[in-house]
Order: C-alpha cells, then structure tokens, then sequence
C-alpha cells in the first residue's frame, strides 16, 4: 500500500536567508518553506534522496502564494550523477512537468496545492523550477516552495503485484466483486490506497505532537481489527477523529503564537503558549483516562531523529508493537460512539492575523467539522464525503413495535437477505455503524436493481426505474432518517446511466430521460448536493453521440435558468469553460445552444464574461459564432450592431446625396435666373455705351475702345457685383466667384443663399428662411435675433444707423459710410473699408490690393488654380431676389 516516503534534501541551486531547501524536510502548519536567491539565474534546482529505494506513486507540491513557478520539472535517479560522483555515469530521467497557476484570480492570497500522479522508481528525485510568474508582490522574481510531500511503495519487493494478484482470485472464488455496490466504499483489500494521514493537508494543518499521536493510534486500530478487538478499534476511531479537530486547533494556535512574536506583542504571544499548554493537558488528559497515552506516544517530533525514517507502519516493514493495553470492554458499544474529547470554551479570541490568514485557505479542510458551509460549495470542489460524520449526531432509525420485530424474525425465511459473513461485516463495519445493516443493503441493493433497469431497453422497465429512483430520493430516504450520503450515493450511481440514455436513439426516451434529470435536479433533496450541474458542464468528448451532445446542452441550458450561478453548482468559470469549448463541436445545434448560453450569462454576469472569449477584432469576426455573439453583446448593453451601423451611414449617405442633388437643381435653376437678367443688363449698358462714344469728338476714346474690347463683347467675362474682369469668367468661372470670391456677396449663415451684403439687412427680414425669427432694432435698424432683440434695445449698446440719404449702413461692420453705390464698393472692396468683410480678408492674402484708378476690382484674377470649364462646386443656396433686383436696377 503506497505510504509517506521520508527524503532529505541533497543539495540546492540557492536560497534566500532564513530559507533554506531543507525546511522542506519539516511538514507543520507554521513552516516556510525554501525560497531562491533574489534576482536569481533560472532555471533553479533541488535534489532530494529518499530514504529507500522506491516507486513513487503520487507527489504533492504546495506552492507559494505569490513566488510561484511557471513551471516545475521532475527527473528521477537510482543514484547520484556524475557532478555529484564522477565514477558512475548514472543520469536523471525526466518524468515530466506541471504548470502552476499565477494566482491572479485570487489577488495573489491563497496556496496552490497540486498532485501529481507518477509511476517510477528511484532514490533521488530532482525538482527544476523555471521562470516566476511576475506579480506586484514578487518584487525580486524568486520562486518558492512550501511543502513536498512523496507518496510510493518500497522497490525492494518482487511480490507485489502477485500478491495482489492472489487477493483478486481469493475474492473471486469467494464471490466478491470489486464493483459490487455492496462493498463500495471499503479500502481494505486495495493495493493502490492511500491513508488520508499521509496526504500534505493532514501535516499542514496538524499540530506535529498531535499528528504523531493520531499516527500511532491508527497503527493500534487497524492492529485491533486483525485481532478482530472491534471495540476497542471502534473506541480508536472516535479518539483519531476528534484529535484531528484537535490538531487543527493547535496548529491555529501556533500560528497565532508565531504572528505575535513577529510583531514582537509578546504578551499575547504568552498568553497563546499558555492557552495551548492548558488545552493540551486537558486532550492528554481525557486520552489517559480511556487509556490511549502512554510514553511511546507522548514522545515529542522533537525528539525523533532529524533524517527521515521509513515508515514504521508500512505493510512490508511493520515491526512488531508493544502489546495494547487490555481494555475491559464494559457498558454496550453505543457509549463508545459518543465523543468522548469535549472542548471546553475558551475565554481568548482564536482570530488569526491577516499574515496569515492564508493557512487556512491552503489545502482541503481535514477537519470532520469545516467551519464553511460544504452544501454552498460546487460539489466537485467540496470535501470528501467520508470525513463529514458530524458527531454526536445519533442515527435516529424508525421505530418498531413488538410485533413488527416478531414478523421480521419469522420472515427471515421468506424474503430476508441472507446474513453477512464476518469478513464482509467487518469490512463493512462504518457503514453499518452508521446506517444499520438492513437499511443500508435495501437502499444499495435498490440503486444496483435501478442502474440495470435504467439501462433496459424496454421502455415500461425504463419508467418504471425512474418511478423506483424517485421514490428512494423523495420518500425512502426522508422516511427513515438517512443522511445525506445515501443520496449523493444514488445520484452519482444512476446520473452517469441517465445522462446516456438521453443519446438515445429514441427520442421518446432521449426526452423522458432529460425531463427526469432536470426534475431530479430539482428536488429538494438533490438541489443541495449540486451534484448533477458538475456532470453537465463536462466537457463534451469528440466521439459522442449527435443526440447525447445536443441533450446535455439543452439540460445545461434549461437548469441554468432553473437554479442559476450562486450556490447551484453551476459558476461562471464552469459553465463559460464548457460554452466556449462547446463552440468548436461538429454539430450546428450544439454550437447554437452555446451561443445562447453565453448571451445568457452575459446578461446576468456582464464584463465578467468577456475575459473567457478572445478580443473583440476584426480576426475574431470572421468566426461567424463571434460575430453572433459580440453583436448580442452589443444588443444586451443597448449599443448598435454593425449592421445596424452600417445600415445608419449608409441611410445617412443616401440622405446627404438627396440633399445635394436638390441644392445643385435649386441653384441652377436661381443661376438661370441671374443669367437672364445679366442678358437684360449687357443689352441695356450696350445701347447707352454707343451713342456716348459717337458724341465725343477729339476727346478721350470710349473704355471699351480703350481696353481694345469690341462693344458688344465688353461685358464679356466680367462681374457685374464688384467690376472684377477674368478670362476664367466663363459661365461656370463667373458661378464659381460669385459663389465664393465676390466680395460684395456674402453666404447667408440661416439659408445658405449668396445676397448682395448691401442687402442682407432686408434678406433676413423678409426673404430669408428663418426671417420668422428676425426683428429690426429701430436704433441701428440691423435684423436681430427676436430671442435677443429685447436685451439689445436695452442695453443700447448698437451704433446708431443714420437716415438712407445721408449714409449707407454696414450689416458686417455695423458702421455707417457715405451714402451711394460706389461708396458700398469702396468700403467693401479697399484696404480702409469693411474690417469684417471675410472674402476680402481671403483674397487680400493672396494678392495685392490694386491702385485706386485703375479698376474698381480688388484683384483681377480668380482664385488661384481656377480654370475655364472648371466645375462649380455644390453650394446649399444660390442668389438671393434681392441681389437679382440690385443687379438689375445697376
């Protein structure tokens, strides 16, 4: 039987001071394990011998909770290499590595404590630790290691396996089968069992005194029961079970201790040694009086030897013990099943400092009674239902008359189960302690009956198991008191077959045995253990079924909804694990109910969610299931989807595009107007041009003459607003400046059309489409906001506007000028004049102003680059009516 293998530590790479790699040789709830250098060379390295020659069978790490490891490499040796001694060639072989978590989930607070499965044989075992996970707290980049624990069977035996080999013929031809649901649960006659004493919680949580003791008590025990002294192993058991809660308790205590003298409260320090000593002298005390101490066990961890002896206990190694002390086994054996180990209260507070508040969270409690509520725990990460007996609990069995004991005797013929030999009730022994021997056969030999009906292919046979499983969990079980054990026991028993029949081919047993399983999960006695939402959120294999896949789906799906996330078994880090892996199987149903599952938990869970899937880019996209659900996301938090996004713009292109042919046509439609009257002018400005140069005799030539232009081209590119002359005045040159150049023009800010800015004043009054929300101030007679003109007349800030006769009046400037048509040229044109007129700003930049005289235009040419034929661009207005009659009456 694989057992604790004691080892010593050979050598190391290097170490922190105060952490040494042979403080890994101590297993106690105070220890602090090695630690490497600071600022060290990876990889680092320890070797460990092992006292005898042996197969490993299991190795336990636990690690730091911030100086982690990213990953940790064994090799095992039958001697020490050549570095160590250079006349044997001997080599490590690699075994393999384990990957450790970087503990950020749990912000760097809690031990990880990981178990490796091994099958090798050696002496010396070498541990390679590579790179740290790098964390806020690990400052220096070192790694760590708590504790290590071995776990193997001494190599020096040939006999092993045909020992065990012997063991399955006995039971063979005794009729004993390994899966008979009536000896489940007995460890006795396996080869491949380990003692929960030898696990590394049991010493990491244990007072090293104490676990010394509960040692050597198991020792006596499993002696007592090859005597077949079943009292006295019975009274063993009870003394073993309430010293654990009892180690646990020092082992707190001396954590306390320990914290105190760190922070140098010497007093509490004190004050925790003596509350340690005074519990311990009253256990020792209560033990001598059953006559469970003597000197061998009272010998102190202290006193053993430093280097690691084989374990004493060991099959193959035991030695022979000192005879027991001979109990006289008085009294009926229900006094021996009540504690007999009562904690007194004590008046100190047991609250651990925060240092250290982290040993309780390192290993899975061994305690029998876990101070956090088990039931409110997932199922697959609660504590193993064996070690939950709570004490002084007294199994309450139904109560029966005389007569039903007298027709019970007289049945015993006709239907009552044969009696247990003494072997299989010895194996047996727990379980009838705890739940009686007809109770408990009845119960098992039900779930066995069910298992194979379940598996019937005849559907009444398979109802009727249902029926029969129902009735066990609902009725039997509440009926007689049973704990709670029995049930998880017919549900991990039948789930497996259930959940199989639900990939029937059949779908009318496929949607029988998926509606059980959901009400199953319901009950109320089944909904506490969650043991059905551990089996859903398996990860579905390649190999199975269409119909299995699709069934467990939609069972997760539904009893997701049914019990949710908090205390059902089924969490976020369980149920996205599954849906996300869920997303690559074959099947499209399955990959479409994965997708639903996840939306599902996003809107419950929301930002949590999305660490379990990749980023959202456009590489993730292109997965059409990512898209589906990133865009479901987006609907969830009420934001548009691409789609709709698109569909936005592209209505919003559309609209601009209208929008744009409708101002081309209204401005074409107002340049044709312009162009008409601009005809109408150049007929009559031509007519009165001639007879003015024929009545000149010997005088000054006509301006037109003067120029070298022919007559009846004169008004031929040229503006008729500001004078200015372009040979890129083509019909679209003249609406391009018009549109951005002239500067007697200007834009509208309200409708987008081009007036004349000696008329703006009077468009925004009367023409202009917002002119409902202009008023004119009767001081400077100026179109103001009808909002603002109140305020304005008040204030009385605005210059005076004078009479239409005496001075014209700037809309821009806000300042009156002579009064004339040339003088809105001259001050909207020159240097001095209007300092708001922008366009003459724009211009003014490019070219320089021309000399008074020589032409009313500013500058003679366009805007630079501009073409003949070039095309206007799309203004949002044209010419005003008032700029059209303006250019008439000119």
């Amino acid at each position: 039987m694989p057992h604790k293998i004691g080892f010593v530590v050979v050598s190391s790479s290097g170490h922190e001071d105060g952490f040494s790699a042979r403080e890994l040789m101590i297993h106690a709830p105070t220890v602090s394990g090695w630690r490497s250098p600071r600022f060290c060379q990876f990889p680092q390295e320890i070797v460990l011998q092992m006292v005898e020659r042996c197969r490993i069978r299991k190795l336990q790490l636990l690690a730091h909770q911030y100086m982690i490891s990213s990953k940790i490499e064994f090799y095992i040796s039958e001697s020490l290499p050549e570095y160590f001694a250079p006349y044997q060639a001997e080599r490590f072989r690699r075994l393999g590595y384990v990957s450790l978590c970087d503990n950020e989930k749990t912000g760097c607070k809690a031990r990880e404590l990981k178990s490796v499965y091994v099958d090798a044989v050696g002496q010396f075992l070498k541990l390679i630790f590579h790179q740290n996970h790098a964390n806020k707290y690990n400052i220096y980049n070192q790694v760590a290691l708590v504790a290590i624990n071995i776990i193997g069977d001494p190599a020096d035996f040939s006999d092993e396996s045909n020992t065990a080999s012997r063991e399955k013929l006995i039971d063979h031809y005794l009729g004993h089968n390994s899966e008979d649901p009536a000896l489940e649960g007995t460890y006795a006659r396996r080869s491949d069992y380990i003692s929960p004493l030898d696990d590394l919680a049991f010493d990491m949580y244990q007072d090293p005194e104490v676990a010394q003791i509960i040692r050597k008590l198991d020792e006596r025990k499993r002696e007592a029961v090859q005597k077949e002294r079943y009292d006295y192993a019975k009274k063993l058991k009870q003394a073993i079970a309430d010293l654990q809660k009892v180690g646990e308790r020092l082992g707190r205590y001396e954590v306390e201790k320990r914290c105190a003298v760190e922070k140098e409260d010497y007093d509490l320090a004190k004050e925790k040694k003596q509350q340690m000593e005074q519990y311990r002298a009253e256990v020792y005390e209560q033990l001598e009086l059953h006559s469970l101490l003597d000197a061998e066990l009272m010998r102190r961890p202290l006193d053993l030897p430093l280097w690691p002896l084989a374990r004493s206990g060991s099959p193959r190694r035991q030695k022979p013990m000192p005879s027991l002390p001979q109990l006289e086994e008085r009294g009926t054996e229900n006094q021996f099943a009540e504690p007999f180990l009562q904690e007194k209260p004590s008046s100190y507070s047991l609250t651990i400092s925060p240092q250290h508040s982290a040993v309780d969270q390192l290993l899975p409690a061994t305690d029998p009674h876990p101070k956090t509520n088990a039931e409110s725990l997932p199922y697959d990460e609660r504590p193993l239902p064996a070690i939950r007996k709570h004490h002084g609990e007294a199994v309450v069995e139904p109560e029966m008359s005389d007569a039903d004991i007298s027709d019970a005797r007289r049945g015993g013929l006709s239907g009552e189960p044969e009696p247990l030999t003494e072997k299989a009730l010895r194996e047996a022994s727990s379980a009838i302690d705890v739940l009686g021997e007809t109770l408990k056969n009845t119960l098992r030999a039900s779930v066995f009956l069910i298992r194979r009906a379940i598996k019937d292919i005849v559907t009444s046979v398979f109802q009727a198991s249902l029926k029969l499983l129902k009735m066990i969990i609902t009725q039997y079980i509440p009926k007689h008191k049973l704990s709670k054990l029995e049930t998880a026991h017919c549900v991990e028993r039948t789930i497996p077959i259930l959940l199989t029949r639900t990939g029937d081919s059949s779908a009318r047993l496929r949607v029988t045995a998926a509606n059980f399983i959901q009400e199953m999960a319901l009950f109320k006695e089944v909904k506490s253990l969650q043991i059905i939402p551990s089996y859903l959120v398996q990860p579905l294999k390649a190999n199975s079924s269409v119909h299995l896949a699709m069934s467990q789906m939609g069972l997760l799906a539904r009893l997701l909804k049914d019990l949710g996330t908090g205390s059902s078994g089924f969490t976020v880090d369980n149920v996205m694990k599954f849906s996300v892996s869920s997303l690559e199987h074959r099947v499209y149903e399955v990959r479409e109910t994965a997708v639903r599952i996840i939306l599902d938990m996003y809107r419950r869970h929301q930002a949590s969610i999305l660490e379990y899937l990749p980023a959202d880019d456009s590489n993730t996209r292109k997965n059409i299931l990512y898209k589906t659900i990133f865009e479901g996301f987006a609907k969830i938090d009420g934001r548009p989807t691409d789609a709709e996004m698109r569909a936005r713009r592209k209505a919003a292109t559309e609209e601009a595009e209208k929008q744009k042919r409708e101002e081309i046509k209204a401005l074409q439609g107002q340049l044709a107007a312009l162009k008409e009257i601009q005809a109408e002018v150049q007929e009559k400005e031509s007519d009165a041009v001639k007879p003015k140069n024929q009545d000149i005799q010997g005088g000054k030539a006509a301006p037109a003459e003067a120029l070298g232009i022919p007559d009846e081209h004169y008004l031929d590119n040229l503006c008729i607003f500001c004078g200015e002359r372009s040979e890129s005045f083509t019909e679209e040159g003249l609406d391009l400046h018009y549109w951005k150049h002239c500067l007697m023009l200007t834009r509208c800010d309200h409708c987008k059309q081009v007036v004349e800015i000696s008329s703006l004043t009077e468009h925004l009054l009367t023409e202009c489409d917002k002119k409902d929300g202009f008023g004119k101030c009767h001081r400077c007679s100026e179109a103001v906001f009808k909002e603002e003109l109140p305020r304005h007349i008040k204030k009385k800030e605005c210059n005076p506007a004078k009479p239409e006769k005496l001075a014209n009046r700037c809309p821009l400037c806000h300042e009156n000028f002579s009064p004339g048509e040339e003088a809105w040229k001259a001050h909207l044109m020159s240097l001095a004049g209007c300092t708001m007129n922008l366009r003459k700003t724009h211009i003014l930049q490019k070219a320089p102003a021309l000399q008074p005289g020589k032409s009313s235009a500013v500058a003679a040419s366009g805007p630079p680059g501009s073409k003949a034929g070039s095309k206007i661009p799309t203004p949002k207005g044209g010419l005003s009516k008032s700029s059209s009659r303006t250019h008439a009456r000119r």
